[in-house]
């Protein structure tokens, strides 16, 4: 049961709130840095938890169960802290926290779409549009951790907006894709 990409997707959930303790002070660059670090961390080890439980056929129920759990703990922990920052060279505010809404409001709606649908015995697969959306939204709360490290360097925080807002309408595109699948499953 606590094979190592288990213990891998756990340690990123338990990596959280430390990642959320290195964000609290907006103006600790050194902390923001250090944040950066370990969430890029969590990042090497959401690829490497799926990629060896593949290459060793340990796919488990339990690590099925808990990665997308620890993936959403994760962003939505980031975009919290990040929207909720005082640090102006880091902060999702204003019009951007649009995009870091409409990427919340996909990760529960599309949890509860799934839910809903292995209740039915039917899966719904990850796309490959939806790893791509993956990939911009982590890229972009990575840029604007690392804006907070490094204030100086503004484009580093236009990088993680823009990134921001094109994953927010893959966000879109691939949500509406999953709620199509299961509306032919709803009465």
């Amino acid at each position: 049961m606590l094979s190592l990409p288990n213990i891998l997707t756990l340690s990123r959930i338990f990596a959280v709130p430390i990642l959320v303790g290195l964000l609290w002070f907006p103006g600790w660059e050194p902390g923001w840095l250090a944040g950066f670090a370990l969430y890029c961390l969590m990042g090497i080890t959401d690829y490497f938890d799926g990629y060896v439980a593949r290459a060793r056929g340990t796919v488990s129920k339990l690590g099925i169960f808990l990665d997308p759990i620890a993936d959403k703990i994760m962003v939505a922990a980031v975009i919290l802290m990040l929207a909720g920052t005082r640090h102006d060279a880091a902060s999702i505010s204003g019009v951007h926290t649009i995009p870091a809404i409409i990427i919340l409001m996909r990760e529960i709606a599309v949890s509860g779409l799934r839910e809903f649908l292995a209740g039915l015995q039917v899966s719904m697969p990850v796309s490959q549009l939806a790893k791509w959306k993956t990939t911009l939204q982590l890229v972009a709360l990575g840029a604007l951790i690392l804006a907070g490290g490094l204030p100086h360097l503004l484009w580093i925080k236009q990088v993680g907006l823009l990134t921001l807002w094109a994953a927010a309408a893959l966000t879109l595109i691939t949500g509406w894709d999953y709620l199509r699948v299961g509306l032919k499953h709803m009465d």
